[in-house]
């Protein structure tokens, strides 16, 4: 008793046991979300262990982010998250979700798993559930599905919580998927501010080297239909020689890409490294970040590039008008001819480079770092537990 007494009051109280979190994720694969839910993942640290599961097997290139010491894994072993929603198929899904403290479950890709922790939860005695969306397919970006829409208002029933990043899908939360406004919580992403404000080395990208006298347009981004990439190349491509398009991702569009490159006869300035592992070592060699989405909600590859000094030529999508200095906002474009004047437009002139970019920067550090994302989301899963971590 004496021996319980001293490590209590040396220690305060008992350590609590970490909580056990179970991520059901569309595709693991490296992305926006998936870069935030790797970075809450090392910012928790040794309070919570993680089960992560892909509903795309094989697609989890995201956990090469994870800390040294964070105790993270892919369960293998769970129940395939895509499927015909039958009821049998739907118990097994719920059934595997026992043994966690909390259910984080990201997109439509997983919303199986919404509907079987919904249906079953109560049964099962299952732990708390809160779903992230972040965004929309191709087939989604103008008109969402009917069927879909009607399933999320469905599945979505039991959540805690329902996260979105952007007003656009606060919005669209309010009013397609018919949720409440006490379930609704929009928590804006946010990045490591500081870690962009160092210039990277020529060479920091396997395969391109940055050389004397080259100027990059660049972007990060999944080489996904949804993502337009062929539309940023027709955007480059009266760009004078010394220009060169730099694209960091990797997906299944590479070949479509460098097809449309070599139909314009720049194939030689157009680079697809790959994937950029350390964003913040990359990004500082464009000269103009590009964004050529069809559809995004809040992308942090804007607000990356804008840590970075950089100006942003972007469609003029989701949350990126509210995210953009207000000097930057002239170059959002509605069409794909405006994106390539903006594009022209910035790369003719270095000194509007350096103002816009200046502000930009300037912004990134007032309203985006990371430190109030984590506080929210922290704050956020404790209540849901009724545990703080």
């Amino acid at each position: 008793m004496k021996d319980k007494k001293a490590a209590l009051h040396k220690g305060g109280a008992a350590k609590a046991a970490p909580l056990r979190f179970l991520h059901l994720h569309s595709s693991f694969d490296p992305g926006g979300k998936e870069a935030r839910a790797v970075r809450l993942m090392n910012a928790f640290g040794a309070a919570a262990t993680h089960a992560v599961v892909s509903a795309q097997p094989g697609a989890t290139g995201a956990m090469s982010g994870i800390a040294r010491g964070i105790r993270a894994q892919i369960d293998e072993a769970f129940p395939a998250l895509q499927g015909r929603p039958t009821p049998g198929r739907l118990l097994k899904i719920a059934q595997a979700m026992q043994g966690h403290d909390l259910i984080l479950t990201y997109n439509f890709g997983a919303m199986d798993a919404v509907m079987a922790h919904t249906l079953f939860g109560q049964m099962l005695s299952l732990p708390p559930l809160v779903h992230h969306e972040d965004g929309f397919n191709a087939d989604e970006v103008r008109r969402r599905s009917r069927v879909r829409n009607w399933y999320r208002r469905v599945a979505l029933g039991r959540a805690a919580a329902l996260v979105v990043c952007s007003q656009v899908l606060e919005r669209i939360a309010r009013s397609e998927w018919k949720q409440p406004s006490a379930r609704i919580h929009r928590i804006p992403n946010g990045i490591a501010i500081g870690r962009f404000a160092v210039k990277p080395k020529p060479d920091s990208l396997p395969r391109v080297v940055k050389r004397p006298g080259e100027l990059w347009v660049g972007t990060m981004a999944g080489l996904r239909a949804v993502k337009n990439l062929p539309r940023l190349v027709r955007a480059f491509a009266d760009l004078p020689e010394p220009w060169q398009l730099v694209i960091c991702g990797q997906g299944p569009e590479g070949e479509a890409i460098r097809a449309e490159a070599d139909r314009l006869n720049i194939g030689h300035r157009v680079h697809l490294p790959g994937q950029a592992a350390d964003p913040a070592q990359v990004v500082g060699l464009f000269d103009i970040f590009a964004l050529s989405s069809d559809s995004e909600q809040f992308p942090l590859s804007v607000v990356e590039a804008m840590a970075a000094g950089l100006p942003v030529a972007s469609m003029d999508v989701g949350d990126v008008r509210a995210i953009v200095a207000e000097e930057n906002q002239r170059f959002l474009a509605a069409d794909e001819a405006a994106l390539a004047d903006a594009v022209t437009t910035l790369a003719r002139d270095a000194e509007l480079r350096v103002r816009i970019g200046g502000a930009n920067r300037a912004r990134a550090r007032a309203q985006f770092d990371e430190a109030g994302m984590i506080a929210a989301y922290r704050a956020l899963y404790a209540r849901v537990v009724g545990r703080g971590f």
